[in-house]
């Protein structure tokens, strides 16, 4: 199957998950297997650990390319009393004690074709050899197409047509908002807010033959390296090897700018005024890489009050180019607010006199 045959519609990381979970919860739904499509570190795996932990199943996680068919097939024995030869099952498929789960084949389009019919014999019929799957099983597939670069062969129209497709790709809000969760290097959320299209570059990858490109698992990688105690040779290095030369470049270029353009800690110690509008950022990628440092920097009831002292001056930057302060500053808001709500300082937030006078500006400009 040659170009991209991929005739279903990209949904999101957080849509995909939603729609697996329905699905467990269907009882009829959930005999049919699902397949879920994507780029190599847009996480597909990870949606399905969250779908079992979510409903509160156990997972089996198989990776199909790291076992032989006599793994799943099980292996076989001669039976004297019944003068046959037996299967037994492999330990780690769910047995009747184990009513409910997820099962995961991880890989499938990169295994080996023998593996595959074993595999397939579960997404098919739910059983391989005279082993059953019990009937409150999910089965979900992760793999990748041939045109996402990877390993890959070919799934029959026989077999695609027995199973739900979901056609995964990492949005950057999503993303954004999962680095925000995880306490990302806030230089990485700043590059890729300017730079979206760098989150996942697989076809400027694969149309220049390149073995290493930018994918959402590389940047948290990346973050792991930024937020490390290296050299910057050292980070440099490793930028480098996970990114791919030219995206390290362009990279560390926006980094530069990132560190020279505003400092957080000189920000959030000024006073409020002429003192704190001499250190705001005069630049596009400077202001946002402001504003997730100072996400990352608001802790406590302190740092929080002074951030949004700090937005609400926004519009005294005096860039050389205009800049949008006040998309900006929405976001900041927003930002700021989530996070308080999720480390329970909502209040700091809310008797604001900052934050006050954000809404009323606001709701003046809606009336």
């Amino acid at each position: 199957m040659q170009g991209n045959p991929m005739n279903v519609p990209p949904v999101s990381v957080a849509a995909a998950k939603a729609a697996l979970i329905a699905q467990f919860a269907d009882p009829v739904l959930r005999r049919r297997a699902s397949m879920l499509w994507g780029t190599r570190g847009v996480g597909k795996s990870s949606i399905v650990h969250q779908v079992a932990e979510q409903c509160g199943v156990p997972l089996v996680d198989l990776r199909l390319t790291t076992i032989e068919p006599v793994d799943i097939r099980g292996a076989i024995y001669a039976d004297d009393d019944q003068g046959k030869t037996v299967w037994f099952p492999p330990e780690f498929l769910p047995t009747p004690d184990q009513p409910q789960g997820v099962l995961f084949l991880d890989e499938l389009t990169a295994a080996d074709q023998r593996l595959q019919i074993s595999a397939y014999s579960l997404i098919l019929d739910r059983r391989v050899g005279h082993y059953h799957l019990p009937d409150g099983w999910l089965v979900v597939a992760a793999g990748n197409a041939a045109y996402h670069g990877a390993v890959s062969h070919d799934m029959g129209t026989a077999l695609a047509d027995r199973m739900f497709h979901f056609n995964v790709q990492t949005v950057i809000g999503a993303f954004l908002d999962y680095a925000i969760a995880h306490d990302l290097a806030p230089e990485i959320m700043a590059y890729l807010k300017v730079r979206p299209d760098k989150l996942d570059d697989t076809q400027s990858q694969l149309a220049n033959d390149h073995l290493i490109g930018a994918s959402p698992r590389g940047w948290e990688d990346i973050s792991n390296v930024i937020k490390s105690e290296l050299s910057d040779e050292s980070k440099q290095v490793f930028v480098q090897g996970r990114l791919g030369a030219a995206n390290a470049a362009e990279f560390f270029g926006v980094l530069r700018e990132l560190q020279a353009g505003a400092n957080v800690l000189e920000l959030l110690e000024a006073r409020p005024g002429p003192e704190t509008a001499a250190l705001l950022p005069k630049s596009l990628d400077a202001l946002y890489g402001m504003t997730y440092a100072l996400l990352a920097a608001a802790t406590d009831q302190r740092t929080l009050s002074r951030a949004l002292e700090i937005i609400e001056q926004l519009p005294d930057t005096k860039g050389n180019t205009p800049l949008p302060i006040r998309e900006v500053q929405t976001l900041a808001m927003e930002l700021l607010f989530q996070k308080a709500l999720d480390r329970g300082l909502e209040g700091a937030v809310l008797e604001s006199p900052v934050y006050r006078r954000y809404l009323q500006e606001r709701e003046a400009k809606h009336a």
